[in-house]
């Protein structure tokens, strides 16, 4: 009887918790639901790179030149500074605008860049260029279809776009990047996957096993190929591998229309390679870091980082909290259960 009460007890314990962690979370939800509908959109945010690695320069030069070597370099600034302003006809530095991308397996971040490159185009001209540097393993198709499709936007204004590699642009990753004009890779990044990949789980056999019946309804022979619980014919699978075959093709055809110079047939094999050796066989045009990219563009252009950014939600600020509760109480309720039985 002891027993049977403190189990009880500890039962009663576990529902309330539960119904109360619930009801936080609705309560998250619905808040979340009403910031949705009622906040304004994201803001752009404008950064001066050319400004950051001047900075860099002068912090550089304090530390290491002495009093006397200071004081010349800080005269020949001020003459230099001086030079430029008295030149009326002078022609000022065109811009590079600078664009990170990293992407996750749903492309989620594309509607980001899409409000950054439509920020670019309000105000570039073509004598501008553009670095976008992408960092992703690809993706849904669809996805990174509409990145590949925002950064032609930029080429379609005949502004140039370079993308620079600094770890991996594999499969939707490489999508993008092959859009541009020209494309930099780190020596080790990771480059190419050329190719598609579905998988799914198919529980079928669990179900008979415990005698549970699935039924699925479809109008259209192939509406439906390949189903998770469903028992799956060989109908449907070869129909599956048509429809990623297809999807290749048009991937192939995709990166040959953009870089002609490919040998499309031997690095559409679904392969990676490092930017070394995708630089031989021509899936990259240079070996070069973004970094030392931008403190070489900084000689020609005025460089500004431009990010899209939106403020985090009262609800999103909160989850990750109500997270930490969820999994703390979770984990006293497994301390409570093994006390139980000891």
């Amino acid at each position: 009887m002891e027993f049977l009460f403190v189990y009880g007890l500890f039962l009663a314990k576990a529902i309330t918790i539960v119904v109360a962690i619930v009801v936080v979370v609705g309560f998250i939800i619905g808040i979340a639901v009403k910031q949705k509908q009622s906040s304004a959109s994201g803001n752009l945010e404008f950064e001066s790179l050319s400004e950051h690695f001047d900075d860099i320069k002068s912090q550089a030069q304090h530390v290491l030149l002495d009093k006397d070597e200071l004081k010349k370099f800080e005269k020949e600034e001020k003459q230099k500074q001086k030079k430029k302003s008295s030149k009326k006809d002078e022609e000022k530095k065109n811009n590079m605008f600078v664009l990170n991308f990293n992407g996750s397996m749903n492309a989620q971040e594309v509607e980001q860049l899409r409000e950054e490159i439509t920020a670019i185009l309000c105000v570039a001209t073509k004598d501008d260029e553009v670095l976008v540097n992408v960092e992703s393993g690809g993706g849904v198709v669809h996805g990174y279809g509409l990145g590949a499709s925002q950064l032609q936007r930029i080429k379609d204004k005949q502004i140039k776009l370079t993308v620079s590699v600094d770890k991996v642009a594999a499969s939707g990753g490489y999508m993008m990047a092959c859009v541009a004009d020209h494309i930099i890779s780190a020596p080790f990044a990771i480059i190419g996957s050329i190719g598609v990949i579905a998988q799914l789980p198919n529980f079928n056999k669990v179900l008979k096993k415990n005698e549970i019946e699935f039924e699925q309804h479809t109008a259209g022979d192939f509406k439906r190929t390949l189903t998770m619980f469903g028992e799956n014919t060989d109908e449907g699978r070869n129909k599956f591998k048509e429809e990623i075959e297809d999807v290749h093709v048009m991937f192939k055809g995709f990166v040959k229309q953009h870089r002609p110079e490919l040998e499309i047939d031997k690095v559409a094999t679904g392969e990676y390679w490092y930017g070394q050796r995708a630089k031989e066989l021509n899936l990259v045009d240079e070996l070069k870091t973004s970094d030392d990219f931008l403190m070489d563009a900084n000689n020609k252009y005025r460089l500004f980082h431009i990010k899209y950014a939106t403020k985090k939600t009262l609800a999103q600020k909160l989850g990750f909290s109500a997270y930490q509760a969820i999994e703390q109480t979770f984990m006293r309720l497994v301390d409570a259960g093994n006390k139980l039985y000891r």
